[in-house]
């Protein structure tokens, strides 16, 4: 790897004071949202992190995906401290998240690779809709009845792995997607959650690595970066994450399912939008 040094006056080095302060306000709501809603927080911190690294000249080619592989890197320590709520109140079905984590693993390293391919303007469009179309069907409740039973270890593997695979695309711990499957597997919402909380964590670890990996050698990289993965972002928001996402998991068995669902649609809605616009 060949890092370039930051190329205006927003920051250089470990970036300024002001940099890093947004950083730590960012995980602090990442880590309110992983526990919340299971997303790991990842649907908030690609889009600031992509204004912020705008901001300090990163290169156009590679910021949305130094973005994505930051945000993936930072839900490792955002789901550890909202797993362990969870678990602590017995919300985590285990063997559901053993069998999708066989899945998640297989489809992250192709979900990298897959993004890798996809230019930065076009991967923040793909990003906004896909962030779209998941409000608009928690919004609208359009999904199959609540009927359908867990499926089997061949089922969960096979979810897993299109849950891992288009959430390293998105940069996302697979919440918004996760979340829904299991609802519609009749799971109940706070034990979604909980379950989806606990895949963030293989989800972000594996498409984390392959990020790394991917962008190691790029020359157009900013100091301080480990392959795709920007290290005084990822500094800032694992300080704060880790201390309120607990804060989130408890909000979560506190909270209604169906305001907890329109609570998240309309959050989708707004990462959406600045996707797009």
């Amino acid at each position: 790897m060949h890092p370039l040094p930051c190329r205006s006056g927003f920051g250089d080095g470990w970036a300024n004071s002001m940099e890093f302060v947004l950083y730590l306000a960012l995980g602090a709501c990442a880590g309110v949202l992983a526990g919340l809603f299971g997303v790991g927080g990842g649907i908030i911190i690609v889009p600031v992190l992509v204004y912020s690294f705008t901001l300090q000249g990163f290169d156009q080619s590679i910021l949305t995906h130094l973005a994505v592989g930051t945000s993936l890197a930072t839900i490792i320590f955002t789901s550890v401290n909202a797993v362990r709520e969870h678990h602590r109140r017995g919300a985590v079905r285990w063997p559901i998240f053993l069998w999708m984590t066989v899945g998640i693993l297989i489809g992250a390293g192709f979900g990298a690779l897959t993004a890798e391919a996809i230019s930065g303007p076009n991967l923040q469009k793909i990003i906004g809709v896909f962030a779209l179309v998941i409000a608009a069907q928690l919004a609208l409740d359009v999904k199959p009845k609540a009927s359908r039973t867990v499926p089997g270890k061949l089922g969960l593997t096979v979810a897993g792995s299109v849950i891992g695979w288009a959430s390293a695309i998105f940069g996302i711990g697979g919440g918004s997607l996760t979340v829904p499957f299991l609802t519609w597997r009749s799971v109940p919402m706070q034990q979604a959650v909980a379950t989806s909380s606990a895949c963030g964590l293989p989800i972000a670890f594996a498409s984390a690595l392959s990020f790394m990996i991917l962008g190691w050698h790029d020359p157009l990289l900013p100091a301080h970066s480990l392959g795709f993965v920007y290290l005084p972002a990822l500094l800032g928001i694992a300080l704060t994450s880790m201390v309120f996402a607990r804060i989130g998991a408890r909000l979560a068995h506190r909270l209604s399912p169906k305001l907890l669902k329109r609570l998240f649609a309309a959050l989708l809605f707004c990462v959406g939008l600045s996707f797009l616009f």
